[in-house]
């Protein structure tokens, strides 16, 4: 096995056993309080107690579920979770299963992430006795496995290298069992039945057609406007210009070749409208190019310097291109506007079936969706797709836009 692997391991055992352990030390002092203060509902102050304990139980219960999905491979971002008073909350199915999540994690979190830390803090020990044996006493040396002392260094040259190389082949067995069973616990805990998953997706369903269907008719809002003011403009120009034409040509021919070149003008300033209408509804150069070429291309305008890296293999539906294009072009719209940065990145990728892509750049950061970014208008549109869009952008930087689209 590489080294490499042995240590992404390693790593990956000891993060998710210190988290483990961490909410399970938190469900320890959390749950006793919280039945304490739910008595005291009864005399009225629990109704002022309980709500900030549940809320600050619903903040943690959704770090877990992003660190869930994170492990999982799913994009979510994280969803705002406003303070309530406790109706709202005892009516809450979500709530209930936060609580069962806390007594489960209480007993399993505390246990399987203290043995996670403890196979991870194992061969440290073994190592450091190999070196630090001589600062115990020697009435009382050092022991570490199975109560065998090391007293010199001929045991801590062999006794000692031996605990530490059987410590770490343990850690790097066992340690991602432990560490997939405390996930497994969190997810069984904290996942809804399937009825109320079915509720969900219903909710959803409902969430994101309506905002298909706000999409849609902002779309056709637009284009009724463009259309309107610019190419129904033109026509009705060209119409005047050529009835104008038509009478001169008895009364003053020689006045007609200007007024036939004014026509001219306007019919292709109206198909120059035409086109520009048409592709924002469907960009022809999907069709001439690709997703790969018309992301080139959209790189290539922006004004920060911009890598693409692609690598779909098959394309994707046209909706799916189309959702993707739109997604980019005004990703690196606001990053050459709004962002200050000297490089941005897009890396498109077919990943379990879904067309994923991640906009980077290394400008300031503190992308707020409610200031106008346009960040509510693409999450509409890959959910009409039923497809996630989150946005990773701390103040200072960097800003990472992540897109995904199932394409089946």
């Amino acid at each position: 096995m590489p080294v490499a692997l042995w240590w992404d391991r390693i790593r990956s055992t000891a993060v998710s056993s210190v988290v483990t352990l961490g909410r399970g030390l938190y469900a320890v002092a959390a749950v006793p309080l919280l039945l304490y203060t739910a008595v005291t509902c009864v005399v009225g102050i629990g109704f002022v107690l309980v709500p900030p304990q549940l809320w600050l139980l619903g903040r943690i219960s959704d770090a877990e579920r992003k660190r869930l999905g994170r492990l999982a491979g799913n994009a979510e971002s994280p969803v705002g979770r406003p303070y309530r008073w406790l109706p709202s909350l005892v009516l809450d199915r979500t709530v209930w299963r936060e609580l069962r999540w806390a007594v489960v994690i209480l007993f399993a979190g505390t246990f399987l992430g203290a043995l996670g830390v403890a196979l991870v803090i194992l061969p440290v020990l073994c190592f450091a006795s190999i070196w630090l044996w001589w600062l115990f006493p020697p009435d009382d040396p050092i022991r570490i496995v199975a109560n065998i002392p090391i007293t010199g260094w001929w045991s801590a040259l062999t006794i000692g290298i031996l605990q530490t190389v059987i410590t770490t082949a343990v850690l790097i067995a066992c340690g991602p069992l432990i560490a997939r069973a405390g996930v497994l616990v969190s997810q069984a805990a904290l996942s809804p039945s399937v009825k109320q998953d079915l509720a969900q997706q219903i909710a959803v369903l409902r969430r994101t057609r309506s905002g298909a269907v706000d999409a849609h008719t902002a779309d056709l809002r637009r284009i009724e406007r463009d259309l309107h003011d610019g190419t129904q403009a033109h026509l009705v120009s060209l119409a005047l210009r050529l009835g104008l034409a038509q009478r001169a040509l008895q009364r003053n021919p020689a006045a007609v070749a200007p007024l036939l070149e004014q026509a001219r003008a306007g019919a292709e300033a109206a198909m120059s409208d035409l086109r520009t209408v048409l592709r924002t509804t469907y960009p022809p150069i999907l069709s001439d190019h690709g997703l790969d070429g018309a992301l080139s291309a959209v790189a290539a305008r922006c004004t920060v310097p911009t890598t693409v890296r692609v690598d779909i293999g098959q394309p994707p539906p046209a909706a799916v291109e189309a959702a993707l294009y739109f997604v980019v072009t005004e990703a690196l719209t606001n990053t050459a506007r709004h962002s200050e940065a000297t490089a941005a990145h897009v890396d498109l990728r077919m990943v379990d079936g879904y067309v994923t892509v991640e906009i980077r750049d290394d400008g300031r950061g503190g992308v707020n969706e409610s200031q106008g970014t346009g960040i509510s208008g693409m999450r509409r549109r890959m959910e009409s797709l039923d497809g996630l869009l989150t946005v990773d952008s701390p103040p200072g930087g960097p800003t990472i836009l992540r897109a995904a689209c199932p394409c089946g």
